[in-house]
């Protein structure tokens, strides 16, 4: 996931089936992009190079699905970071940050705004388990670092394909370990372009939730601090969640991670549901239920957005007609005009 990479993200909304997708609203009222002269490719501001019209958003994600941005720039330190945000916001340019793209479904007409890629990617040890890491550095880098270092708690991250503030904002988990359990503080910024830290005790993670998903004033998150136990056994229990991811997900395929979260109470996990309403394989256009794992849907090479839209409806229905259990989507969809979090 990723995702989001997500730290900051924006609006959506699922076309057919009310589907949301993970970030906050991008942060704009209207998108007036007049302040570029049409015929620019390129406009610099501040040290900063904003990118017209020519970056596809299906090169930005792991799906490979999604077209042009109206402007695309890339990030690479907090101070860079900060001026796109407020260039943004004081210009009331529409705009998504995202990190790797790993539960990312863009539309095939693209994003009228500003798609800002977070590439902040330093990574600090301020003591014996104690890491500061740039909310765009990979989170399965992180997890197999620290876990090479005897340190546990981020074994699982090691297979989890987003960066750092994505994973912390979705509260990435797997094998019974999660994100927001072994966070110490995160550094954010907010839309007005304001630093601000917040400590363990500021802070809430639930099942694929976190603080940050209902923070209004959120522009993105910047860095997080972990704080890990020693472990003689930690690499060994990293190196066990990467073989049980490859033996049971669709890796080398595009994927976008798991779409559905798993329903809480039921005691079955959404690929279970999926793979017993005789969906795997189950094809619309280039979109594809995985016969690996159910809840990965694949683009076989030419999926639009349409095409996955139109299976992930499908697949809710199914689930819903034959168990009664209505899944909400983890994967996170941004329409061409997204103005707020569906």
């Amino acid at each position: 996931m990723e995702a989001l990479n997500l730290f900051k993200m924006p609006s959506m909304s699922f076309p057919p089936s009310n589907y949301p997708h993970v970030l906050l609203p991008p942060r704009t009222t209207t998108t007036s992009l007049s302040v570029f002269n049409e015929k620019q490719q390129t406009h610099n501001w501040n040290g900063l190079k904003f990118i017209r019209g020519k970056k596809l958003l299906k090169d930005l994600t792991s799906w490979g699905i999604g077209g042009p941005c109206n402007y695309f720039l890339q990030v690479s330190d907090q101070t860079q970071l900060i001026s796109a945000i407020r260039y943004c916001h004081e210009h009331s340019i529409r705009y998504i940050i995202i990190g790797k793209g790993s539960n990312c479904l863009f539309d095939d007409l693209g994003f009228d705004g500003c798609v800002i890629l977070n590439r902040i990617e330093f990574l600090e040890r301020k003591e014996a388990g104690m890491y500061r890491v740039g909310s765009g550095f990979r989170f399965n880098r992180l997890g197999i670092h620290c876990s090479n270092q005897g340190f546990t708690g981020l074994e699982f991250a090691g297979a989890i394909p987003a960066t750092v503030g994505g994973a912390t904002y979705m509260n990435a988990g797997a094998n019974a370990q999660e994100t927001g359990d072994v966070i110490y503080s995160v550094d954010v910024v907010t839309v007005q372009g304001k630093l601000q830290r917040l400590e363990k005790n500021d802070l809430n993670f639930g099942y694929r939730s976190s603080t940050f998903q209902d923070m209004k004033d959120l522009a993105a998150i910047v860095a997080v601090t972990f704080q890990l136990q020693e472990s003689g056994s930690a690499r060994t229990k990293q190196q066990e969640c990467l073989e049980r991811r490859r033996t049971t997900q669709p890796l080398g395929e595009r994927t976008a991670g798991s779409v559905f979260r798993n329903p809480l109470n039921v005691g079955v996990a959404a690929a279970e549901l999926i793979e017993k309403a005789g969906l795997k394989g189950f094809r619309i256009g280039g979109a594809v239920v995985s016969n690996v794992h159910a809840n990965f849907f694949v683009n076989v090479g030419n999926s639009t957005s349409r095409d996955m839209l139109d299976l992930i409806a499908l697949v809710k229905d199914k689930v819903d007609q034959k168990f009664g259990v209505q899944l909400k989507e983890e994967v996170l969809y941004f329409h061409p005009h997204c103005t707020g979090l569906d």
